[in-house]
């Protein structure tokens, strides 16, 4: 099973840039640092549900440019079920990364991934950014716009925690259930944002080093990756 290969810590060999008040501060050469993150999404044609467009984007952390960009329209013969989606559009998303390794600008092959959609914040505990996590063997993080009612979350909750008086100065709260089990983070990333974005593990990575990541690919309310993902997504 996917789910048994499921890692939900840190588990890569790179760095992460590091930011003073002068700059980012350079490191050895021999040292890997994190420089190229991928964002994929999937969308589905409003006419014809079983014909979807995968899209991936890559992003040089150093600027947030995009450095490469493709799509693929395809059509999914795999029914909808609720809750297992990563199963429909998981396969086109690897069809695009493998792509990318063939092709002359696999030296933007991403060191991490941005899925638009959720991981362990899923009502199966596995959302899409687990599932490809896992099939890529590359470091995940879920990014999601709504909230899955999972575990006594929900979003009513999480709003009026983070409009409580003592979280008023922070920019995230961590999201626990009824469990005692942490599912993510619901983040306002930035200070004008009234809607916060919902943060999860996918694989290989762990929340508190997901959370720095999307604060350091943040420009507007959703980070960089999935925000030019989404602009390119639209294509059927």
């Amino acid at each position: 099973m996917l789910r048994r290969r499921l890692v939900t810590e840190d588990d890569f060999a790179w760095k992460l840039p590091k930011t003073t008040s002068r700059g980012r501060e350079e490191e050895p050469e021999e040292v890997e640092m994190l420089r190229y993150i991928g964002g994929v999404d999937v969308s589905f044609s409003k006419e014809d549900p079983s014909v979807a467009c995968g899209t991936l984007v890559v992003l040089d952390i150093q600027n947030l440019q995009v450095v490469y960009e493709d799509f693929a329209i395809v059509t999914i013969d795999v029914p909808y079920v609720p809750g297992f989606l990563a199963f429909r559009e998981a396969p086109i998303l690897l069809e695009l990364l493998q792509r990318l390794k063939k092709k002359d600008a696999s030296p933007f092959y991403p060191q991490l991934l941005m899925v638009d959609g959720n991981g362990i914040l899923h009502p199966r505990g596995f959302g899409l950014a687990c599932h490809l996590g896992v099939l890529a063997d590359l470091p995940t993080i879920g990014i999601g716009k709504n909230l899955h009612h999972v575990d006594g979350l929900t979003y009513s909750r999480v709003r009026q925690l983070l409009e409580a008086k003592e979280n008023s100065t922070r920019d995230f709260i961590t999201l626990t259930g009824c469990s005692g089990h942490v599912w993510g983070a619901a983040m306002r990333s930035t200070q004008d944002s009234l809607k916060p974005i919902f943060i999860s593990v996918g694989h290989r990575i762990s929340l508190f080093t997901a959370i720095i990541i999307v604060k350091m690919t943040c420009k507007y309310r959703v980070p960089e990756p999935i925000r030019q993902v989404r602009s390119r997504s639209g294509c059927v």
